[in-house]
């Protein structure tokens, strides 16, 4: 590890230089003094070139590492150590400034700490990155303080390095251990209540307390002597597509990510558990022009092309071409599948527009389209209107709040589901759905 030494004066020592000029000054009015200060300029001297002694006898007097991911997950705190040792035979007092990517566009990571000769500490944060792409840290700078408190050594621990920041997958494996544990409904996932039989059978295995009556299989228990059932199991390797806007409906900001970051996230959760479920998952991406097509499939490494996939995504800027994706699917996707729609309508007009083409759509899949409730507009709602310019907000965010309403009610007009939810609710409320579907049998 390569350390680059410098020399810089605590805020000890300039108060010291200042208190020594005021006496000197002093001294020219009380002749006495004039001895006492000198001798404590000597002092301050000799005690600054023993700080100095102190902290450049050791070569390598401390010791900093800083432990990051080689990826980090967009949206979502991800954790950040720095490993401190010192190698110094007295107590140093530090302060570490760590160079952090620009993106973040923070200027407090700052930290002081204490360590004792030998000493070893960590320190932890977190960084919270809101856009996909390549990130660079820089150094770590740290000053070193011995206990005299006159000078400071810099260290300078050249730890550059760039990382990538992919959609979240911390979200995703979150979900993934609850799926596993059956705990999904810690994160807001309702459990769904199987209606009829529409899965397909397995095997008949005996009665265990709290199976269905209604699947006691009579003549293997007349057989058997024994309480026989017919157990079922999701109908498996269907296709669960997930199609992303990237025109500029989905370039809106919450929480300092776009929806386009939300859609992404979300896809990610929703095609990890369809491959959980034995279903296959895919992606498509769209604006003016096809982006990309990831066919549905549950192969071994198919969550890996899906998160190399969604990495890549940008929102652009024109209105995005419904034509062009009904074509495509058409074309594509010939096996009915789940087609979860993620994109974002705000008024009547704009879903009239695209609304012959999701018709179309809906005839031969199973269509869900996926927009975005207004938090603002909500939360201006619950505000008393007090004055005239509230009231007249409040009249423009109730058009918006009923007009995302009348959306949902006109496809449900067609056959067409549909999910609207706030931006924080968009994981939960997709898997509800899917899950929803699976114990209906109508995917």
């Amino acid at each position: 590890m390569k350390t680059i030494k410098n020399l810089y004066f605590s805020p000890f020592f300039w108060t010291l230089l200042i208190v020594l000029v005021a006496a000197f000054l002093v001294s020219y009015l009380f002749i006495g003094l004039f001895g006492l200060v000198k001798l404590a300029t000597a002092v301050a001297f000799v005690v600054s070139l023993t700080d100095a002694f102190l902290l450049f006898r050791t070569e390598k007097g401390v010791f900093v590492r800083r432990d990051v991911a080689e990826r980090l997950s967009n949206g979502d705190p991800n954790p950040i150590i720095l490993y401190l040792e010192n190698r110094y035979f007295f107590r140093v007092d530090l302060e570490i400034v760590d160079e952090i990517p620009f993106q973040f566009q923070r200027r407090d990571v700052l930290f002081q700490t204490r360590l004792a000769p030998n000493e070893t500490e960590q320190l932890h944060y977190d960084l919270r990155p809101t856009k996909r792409g390549e990130y660079s840290f820089g150094a770590v700078n740290v000053f070193v303080k011995s206990p005299l408190g006159l000078l400071k050594r810099r260290y300078q621990f050249a730890q550059d390095k760039t990382v990538a920041v992919y959609p979240s997958y911390l979200q995703m494996r979150q979900y993934e251990l609850l799926a596993i544990s059956n705990r999904l409904t810690e994160v807001g996932i309702k459990r769904q209540r199987r209606l009829g039989h529409s899965m397909e059978f397995e095997q008949i295995r005996p009665y265990v307390q709290g199976d269905d009556f209604r699947t006691v299989n009579w003549k293997a228990t007349a057989r058997r002597n024994e309480l026989m059932v017919n157990a079922y199991q999701d109908e498996r390797s269907q296709a669960v597509y997930c199609l992303i806007d990237k025109g500029r409906v989905m370039k809106s900001p919450f929480e300092g990510l776009t929806l386009l970051d939300y859609a992404i996230n979300a896809s990610l959760v929703l095609s990890n558990i369809a491959l959980l479920k034995q279903d296959k998952a895919g992606i498509i991406t769209f604006s003016e022009v096809i982006g990309q097509l990831l066919p549905a499939d549950r192969r071994t490494g198919q969550m890996q092309k899906i998160l190399e996939v969604l990495y890549k995504q940008k929102t652009r800027f024109l209105e995005s071409d419904y034509q062009t994706l009904y074509t495509h699917v058409k074309t594509q996707i010939r096996q009915r599948s789940l087609l979860l729609l993620f994109t974002n309508f705000e008024t009547l007009n704009a879903l009239h527009r695209q609304l012959p083409f999701l018709r179309q759509l809906a005839k031969n899949h199973l269509l869900i389209v996926v927009f975005f409730e207004n938090t603002e507009t909500a939360q201006l709602l619950k505000t008393p209107a007090k004055t005239t310019e509230t009231i007249y907000l409040k009249t423009i965010a109730e058009r918006f709040y009923y007009e995302k309403r009348r959306i949902v009610k006109e496809l449900e007009q067609y056959g067409i589901q549909s999910i609207l939810t706030a931006p924080h609710d968009l994981n939960a409320n997709t898997v509800n759905k899917y899950l929803e579907l699976k114990s209906r049998g109508i995917l």
